[in-house]
This record gives C-alpha cells, structure tokens and sequence, in this order.
C-alpha cells in the first residue's frame, strides 16, 4: 500500500473516531444519523466532511451557522493519519498485521480522548479488543515469534490477558488501601488484560510501567503550574493507551519475569 494513501485511509478511520468518540459514551448510535452541525444541527454534507481539508477551508466553521467547529476534529483526524502511517512504515511487510494494528490503535486513541473526557473506558472497547486478540494472535509478531507449537500464541495471548488484569488489579487494590480512594478503575483493569492478550505479559507490565511514568509526569506538571490539586483525579486510560500504542512499535525489555 502506497504511504500516502495509508495516510488518507487513517485520516479516514480518525473521521470516524471523532464519531466514536463524541456518541459511544452518550449511547447512541455510532453509524446513524449522518454526522450534523453541533450548533445548527444541519447535517453536514460529504464534501464538507472530508477529513482535514474541509475543516481547514471552511476555516473551522460551520458552512450553514458559521459559528465554530472545534479544533480537536481535524486534530484527531491528523494524529490517526500520521499513526496509522507510521505503522504501516513499521508492519508494512506484514499487511494483514499492520491492519490490525492500525485498527487496534483507534480503539485505544477512543478509550483516550473518551476516558480524558468522562473518566469512563466503554466496555464495548476494551472487551471488544481483549475478544480480538485471540483471533489475530496467530500472526501477531509481538506474541506470536518463533512459537514451537501452533497453540503457543493463544496460551501467551491468555497469559498476557491474565498478567494484564493481575498487574492492574494488584496496583489498584494497593492504591486503595494506601491512599484510602480508588486509585484505578474497573475500565483500567479491563483494558490492561486487552492490551496484555495482544502485547503479552511482558507488554502488559511495560504498558503499565510506561503509563504510570506518564501519568506522574503530567501529574506533577499540572500540580507545578497551580491547574492540578494533589487530590484531584487523574484519568489513567490516556497513559495506558498510549503505552499500548508504544507497544505496536517497540516491547522495551523491562517486564521480566514476564518475557
């Protein structure tokens, strides 16, 4: 597949993220109806829905009311588009493996930006990923390596899951007791078993690892510029999504004895 055009399809796949994104946590259909102005509610028309360019040559407004589209649109729309390229350059001689890769990436840029904005991850997103990950375990190349039997990806696969949602469980029942609140929730827990039954055990514990260094760094920057109380919550889904992603590319070798 040609670099720009797995650019275009992920910025494609990054329009309908921002479906996803905006309807899942309200429930509401994500295929129906056709995508409308927040403000005006007209719907909005195919060539003012393509992704990137309309946003930019409408000026970020909105063709009907002209009042304004917010910015994150095209954002994600980009991000997904350099990632899904990005992906492609790295899986590229494995097609059928850089598409789910690709694909298993959106799920976890979702659970982000909707954990970021309602402090919930959707089942329907980290089960569904953690379903997917013994289908695609066969050729994945992070799990499946130089397996000596047919079965071995699907007992790492299960192993990953289970040392995912151990790991997440232990740190927050810990948390808990330590800082006497719910340090992560269910969501957490949940998507770590996903990203674990696709990374395997050795990815579940870096995504972790990586997650929290994340998290404690956004925590203390937010708390140094006055915007974040040492009490205050923080969504840990971003952090984690974002280790999982880093995972596509790179396993660092920091998990034993889970390797």
């Amino acid at each position: 597949m040609d670099k720009a055009l797995a650019f275009w399809l992920g910025s494609c796949l990054g329009s309908f993220l921002n479906v996803v994104i905006l309807r899942l946590p309200k429930g509401r259909s994500i295929v129906s109806p056709p995508s409308r102005c927040p403000h005006c509610r007209a719907q909005i028309a195919w060539h003012d829905n393509i992704p990137i360019l309309s946003w930019l040559l409408l000026r970020g407004r909105c063709r009907r009311c002209r009042k304004p589209i917010s910015p994150r649109y095209p954002a994600v729309e980009l991000v997904f588009a350099c990632l899904s390229l990005a992906l492609w350059l790295r899986w590229g001689a494995q097609p059928l493996w850089a598409g789910c890769a690709i694909l298993a990436s959106g799920v976890l840029v979702a659970v982000a930006l909707i954990d970021w904005d309602t402090f919930l991850i959707p089942d329907e997103l980290s089960l569904g990923l953690l379903a997917a990950a013994p289908l695609i375990c066969s050729f994945n190349p992070i799990i499946a390596g130089s397996a000596p039997a047919w079965y071995s990806p699907y007992l790492v696969c299960l192993r990953g899951a289970a040392v995912g949602f151990a790991l997440c469980w232990a740190v927050a029942a810990a948390g808990e007791k330590i800082f006497g609140k719910e340090a992560m929730g269910g969501g957490d827990i949940k998507l770590l078993a996903a990203i674990g039954a696709w990374s395997g055990g050795l990815g579940a514990f870096d995504c972790l690892m990586v997650g929290s260094l994340l998290g404690s760094a956004y925590g203390i920057a937010q708390m140094a510029g006055g915007k974040l109380k040492r009490s205050d919550p923080i969504p840990f889904g971003p952090f984690l999504a974002a280790g999982a992603v880093f995972n596509f590319f790179y396993v660092l070798p920091l998990g034993f004895p889970f390797v």
